[in-house]
């Protein structure tokens, strides 16, 4: 399902040159729920940015569905970014002046701005079954840090994606929303067969995926 071939990421700094991830391996199948952990700076994030087509590899490659995404050509990325990868990143990232349906229904309006009923229709659904019904018409700062983040996941599987991609998904929650967002992620991954790669610096939370990856140094060391 996804697969990275000696990637790495090379940023230049006044002081030379700074390899953030050196040469990453790694194979993760269709359906599993893949945790990377590793201290702040050890290049985790770098590599998921790569994995999700947002930050250009300075080498090797990287493969989702078959697809060298990196070969691709902006505009197609851009397309295959927006249909087969969600993300939910470690703030929420809503967009302030729209509406929480609006923002859940944004991917589709981007990519298929002729499908605008069945994107509100598809995102009124995805939000009644992360509990969100009462909240469709509201605005994010009418509405909690916890529930901010479900619309964040409604968002990411609007287009039913193949891959998700969580950095640091609980990392400025409560104690009981980082339990509730955790069960919602691992259901996703379980009932849906969605392979899910979770970045985060916790290992109590990485202890409750299928497997656990470390970096360190920009390397994978387990």
């Amino acid at each position: 399902m996804l697969s990275c071939g000696n990637v790495g990421k090379t940023y230049p700094t006044e002081r030379g040159d700074v390899d953030a991830v050196k040469g990453i391996d790694l194979e993760v199948p269709r359906g599993q729920f893949a945790a990377i952990v590793g201290r702040s700076g050890s290049g985790k994030s770098s590599l998921m940015a790569m994995i999700g087509g947002l930050s250009r590899p300075t080498r090797g490659a990287v493969r989702v569905e078959d697809t060298d995404i990196w070969a691709l050509p902006d505009d197609r990325l851009a397309q295959f970014r927006n249909r087969e990868i969600g993300f939910v990143f470690q703030f929420a990232s809503l967009l302030p002046t729209l509406r929480i349906i609006d923002n859940v229904a944004l991917p589709v309006l981007l990519g298929r701005p002729r499908e605008t009923k069945a994107a509100y229709r598809t995102a009124a659904e995805l939000l009644g079954q992360l509990g969100l019904s009462e909240y469709v018409d509201a605005y994010p700062s009418e509405i909690s840090s916890g529930e901010q983040r479900r619309a964040v996941i409604a968002r990411a599987l609007i287009n039913a994606p193949s891959l998700l991609l969580a950095d640091e998904p609980t990392s400025d929650l409560d104690e009981p929303t980082e339990i509730e967002i955790m069960d919602q992620l691992r259901e996703l991954n379980r009932d849906r067969g969605m392979t899910l790669i979770m970045v985060t610096h916790n290992l109590r939370l990485a202890e409750q995926s299928d497997r656990v990856l470390h970096i360190a140094n920009g390397s994978l060391v387990s």
